[in-house]
Parts: structure tokens; C-alpha cells; sequence
């Protein structure tokens, strides 16, 4: 079992989903994992959908590492800003920061990404993934690298949607974030290199997560959840694959690219909780 006892994580939009499964499978690693999100025991949490940080650091502990439930709106500079004081604070560095926080989904219905022409969409969305999104990561990047820089080595990683899924993601401002993702990290890739700190852009595939059961559920589709065209991950695997590229010493080759989770657990030979390798994620063209 890989052991991150010394490894100091950030995953950020961790109360539920994704960020979940990555901060629970670096506390099974041994790693201390800050988690940070809006939802808080006690308060309603986002579109009422199940999940809070306090959960997930808890079960961080539970599982062998040691989860620091920190509230943050990545919206809100100032919520960051100190988020990042206290890391300094508490350990002066910072070995991993998982970008994961993301925005623009947020309703009272908890739909999927609409599939309509641009010119129909609520700039609610635009706002949600530029703003929530990709400046959320971009501004915890900068805080984050002046905490690797003395040591000469770290990892950044932005979750992402899969590029080579469909040509186009069939949502313009979905396809223009996901890609702005992408492009971030080779740029930064390109500017970190030099201090040994490594960039890279993760994709998984259809993740089994509490916002997508709950979408389902209210389209009155639940019993496709377990159909062919229904999720086929679960965040562990994402978690798991994370873990993997953390511990890898030969990270830096790898720097700047957008990875999928299906092709690397064929070259580092992890797992889903059930034991498989769960296939590419891909989009047939027409559905």
C-alpha cells in the first residue's frame, strides 16, 4: 500500500462527489488532507444534495490520515487567502493541491448541463465555471506554489472533463472551460518546470456521485443509473488515481499534460473499489 504519512494535501470542493473520494483515498494513504467546500454540519448544504467537509474529513481520519475540515467559498479571495495562511501556519508548506472545486451547476432542480444553443443558456452557468471554476483554480495555484518553491518539488492538479470524449462537449461554455482547464495546466506546466513542480489535468470518466444520483433520481431516471449509458465509476477510482500520480517520482515527465484515470490505472495498476479497470469514458456521437 502506498504510504503519503509525510505528504500535506489540499483538495479543494470536497464536501461531496469527486473531492470526496480523492481526500478519503489520501487519508487511506496516511496523507494530512485539508478539504474545503460551503457545505458545513449544521447548515443546508448545496441544492440540498448530501455531503458536507466535516464528513469528509472525518472519514478522512477514520481511514488512517488526518482531515482538516476548513470552510471556503474559492469565490471569495479573502476565504482563500486565509485558507492558505493557515496551511503556511500549521506545516510552512504544502505538497499537493487538487483543484476540484467548480461552479456553474448549482439550481433548484439540480439539472445536468443543458444541452441547448449558446444563445439560450443563462450566463448563470458562464459565471459558475469561470468564476467557481477555472479562476478558483488559477487562484489556488498561486497561493500554493509559494509553499513548494523552498522545497523544489510539488504537484498541482486540476479535475477536468475528458477532451477526447466528444470533439465538441456539446455545452459552449462547458467545452470552453473544460478546455481553459487544460490549457491552464500546460501553461503552468511550463512555468513550474524549472522548480520541480509538476502540473497536470485529470480526467475521470461517468462518476457514480451524490449529484449525479440526485439528477437522475429527479429526472425519474434512477433505474438507468445501473443501465449501459449510466455512471460506470466511482470517486475512489479517481482518488486512487491521484494517490498513484502523487507518489510517482517521475511525475515532472508527465507534467503538463491531460491524463485520463482509465489509461493510468493501466500503468500504475490501480483499481475500482469492485476490482476493475473501468474502461476510456467516451461519448458516442448522437446521444
Amino acid at each position: 500500500m502506498t504510504q503519503m504519512n509525510d505528504v500535506v494535501a489540499l483538495v479543494t470542493g470536497a464536501s461531496r462527489g469527486a473531492g470526496r473520494g480523492i481526500a478519503i483515498e489520501l487519508g487511506i494513504a496516511g496523507a494530512t488532507v485539508y478539504v474545503t467546500g460551503r457545505s458545513v454540519h449544521g447548515r443546508p448544504t448545496t441544492d440540498n444534495v448530501p455531503g458536507t467537509i466535516d464528513e469528509t474529513a472525518n472519514e478522512v481520519t477514520v481511514r488512517g490520515g488526518r482531515g482538516i475540515a476548513v470552510q471556503c467559498d474559492h469565490t471569495v479571495d479573502a476565504d482563500v487567502v486565509s485558507l492558505f495562511d493557515r496551511i503556511r501556519n500549521d506545516h510552512g508548506r504544502l505538497d499537493l493541491l487538487v483543484n476540484n472545486v467548480w461552479g456553474g451547476y448549482e439550481n433548484s432542480e439540480c439539472r445536468p448541463l443543458p444541452l441547448v444553443p449558446f444563445w439560450e443558456q443563462s450566463l448563470h452557468q458562464w459565471d459558475g465555471m469561470f468564476t467557481a471554476g477555472i479562476r478558483a483554480h488559477l487562484t489556488a495555484a498561486r497561493l500554493a506554489v509559494p509553499l513548494m518553491l523552498p522545497r523544489g518539488r510539488g504537484l498541482i492538479v486540476s479535475t477536468t472533463a475528458n477532451l477526447e470524449a466528444l470533439p465538441y462537449l456539446r455545452n459552449l461554455f462547458y467545452d470552453l472551460a473544460k478546455n481553459a482547464v487544460a490549457r491552464m495546466t500546460w501553461a503552468m506546466a511550463e512555468e513550474l518546470r524549472e522548480h520541480g513542480i509538476a502540473a497536470l489535468a485529470v480526467a475521470p470518466g461517468f462518476m457514480r456521485t451524490e449529484r449525479v444520483v440526485e439528477a437522475f433520481r429527479r429526472a425519474g431516471a434512477a433505474d438507468a443509473l445501473d443501465g449501459p449509458r449510466g455512471p460506470k465509476e466511482t470517486t475512489a477510482y479517481l482518488g486512487r488515481c491521484i494517490v498513484a500520480l502523487a507518489s510517482d517520482t517521475r511525475i515532472m515527465e508527465k507534467s503538463g499534460r491531460l491524463v485520463e484515470v482509465a489509461a493510468l490505472a493501466g500503468e500504475y495498476g490501480f483499481t475500482d473499489v469492485d476490482g476493475t479497470q473501468p474502461r476510456p469514458f467516451r461519448i458516442a456521437a448522437g446521444t
